[in-house]
């Protein structure tokens, strides 16, 4: 798999409103990289996750997929490609608070009219440690267990890559530390590509290819301090 963003720029607004979110990107993330995407709030890089992945479309620039333009894809074949091939992970979990982790867990599966494979998420559970929280509701759940039952999800459908939009960001340190290091594990073990979106120096500093963005601009091996 190759992913390859060329010139990607967003615009919100015009004349005296006009806002530049991101301006002119260029990145390819290659099957079996782990890259952190580090900026402070406001910065554009929430932005640039949301071009990277297809949830958001650019004012300018191209996206493709090995080769394949995703933007040029109707909402349904798109809607379609995002649940194959891409997993998400975001701060706020995301979870449906009326069906239990299990449940959670298998949407993606449900959406797109797939079995579900026991065996997977057996071991996606043990290796989550939340084999005995599956029948659990989100509100019976820590912040770290939600987050893990989100990181389930996102694995479900065996994607191609996991796009993390601050996984840590309503955690506590001890939980986020944790959280991080199953994604690493994840990253290593299970061979997935992995994005990581953060404002927390130390999350960026785990990854092989760092990047920061700052206004809308995004370069890559900057020193972060």
């Amino acid at each position: 798999m190759l992913i390859k963003a060329e010139y990607l720029s967003k615009v919100y607004g015009s004349g005296e409103n006009k806002v530049i979110a991101l301006h002119r990107a260029n990145l390819e993330i290659a099957a079996g990289d782990f890259i952190s995407i580090m900026g402070p709030s406001g910065s554009g890089k929430s932005t640039l996750l949301h071009m990277l992945s297809g949830l958001d479309f650019p004012t300018e620039g191209r996206l493709s997929y090995d080769g394949q333009d995703i933007y040029q894809l109707n909402d349904r074949k798109l809607s379609a490609f995002r649940r194959r091939r891409i997993g998400f992970i975001f701060q706020q979990f995301h979870l449906l608070p009326v069906l239990t982790a299990r449940e959670n867990i298998l949407m993606p599966l449900l959406l797109d009219k797939k079995q579900e494979d026991k065996a997977y998420l057996e071991e996606l559970a043990g290796m989550l440690g939340i084999s005995d929280r599956l029948t659990h509701l989100p509100h019976e759940l820590s912040g770290g267990q939600q987050q893990r039952v989100a990181i389930a999800r996102a694995l479900i459908a065996k994607p191609d890559i996991i796009f993390a939009d601050e996984p840590t960001g309503n955690l506590d340190s001890k939980s986020g530390e944790e959280v991080m290091k199953m994604l690493e594990g994840i990253w290593r073990n299970m061979g997935k590509t992995l994005v990581v979106i953060t404002h927390d120096n130390r999350i960026a500093q785990m990854a092989e290819r760092r990047f920061v963005i700052m206004d809308g601009i995004l370069q890559e091996g900057v020193a972060v301090r």
